[in-house]
């Protein structure tokens, strides 16, 4: 990642399991320049599982809006609650490749932009931390940090974050990655229903 990169989140939290909502996300996802470079995350909790999507671009490329395909059925579909967190420029970034098979990522949204990030920096010292900081002032967050961790780790790590004060934190195995797609036809912009 190089220093004029920004990175969009938006963060899904939804019934649907890896592959049904995957085919529901791959409907929506096409945005102007936004499928350049998108990796898309999965968590688990209580039965909910929460979907992280990292679209990365250059600065000044993105025009991100969701778009929708006509439908076909009428069938009821399970419901998707849609955040978008924000447009966030990279402060750090020690990992600059995809998770590896026995690692798992470890997501901390922090509100608060007076936290001191060193604390952050030097809590697991054999991880890897990508830092994003706000780029925009109506930014969910005021940063988002990505850990890198091995997954047998990943629970331990949380337990020591959660001593900080964080807002939401989490861990998140990748489950599919969009790279270099585009996509030429016209559509009309609709905002996915949150």
């Amino acid at each position: 990642m190089t220093a004029d990169k920004k990175v969009q989140f938006v963060c899904f939290e939804t019934t649907l399991d890896k592959e049904p909502f995957i085919k529901r996300w791959e409907q929506f996802n096409t945005s102007l320049n936004s499928n350049v470079d998108v990796t898309l995350q999965q968590s688990k909790n209580n039965g909910v599982f929460r979907y992280i999507a990292q679209h990365r671009f250059i600065s000044g490329e993105l025009k991100f809006v969701f778009s929708k395909e006509a439908r076909t059925s009428r069938i009821a579909q399970a419901q998707i609650k849609t955040t978008q967190a924000g447009g966030y420029s990279i402060l750090q970034g020690e990992r600059l490749s995809d998770a590896n098979a026995n690692e798992s990522k470890v997501f901390v949204f922090v509100t608060d932009p007076r936290v001191d990030l060193d604390v952050f920096k030097i809590i697991s010292p054999a991880s890897k931390l990508n830092i994003y900081e706000a780029y925009y002032e109506n930014c969910r967050y005021a940063y988002i940090l990505e850990y890198f961790v091995k997954t047998k780790d990943a629970e331990g790590l949380i337990q020591q974050l959660k001593l900080h004060d964080v807002s939401e934190v989490g861990i998140y195995q990748e489950c599919n990655r969009v790279k270099n797609q585009k996509n030429n036809k016209e559509k009309d912009f609709y905002v996915w229903p949150t």
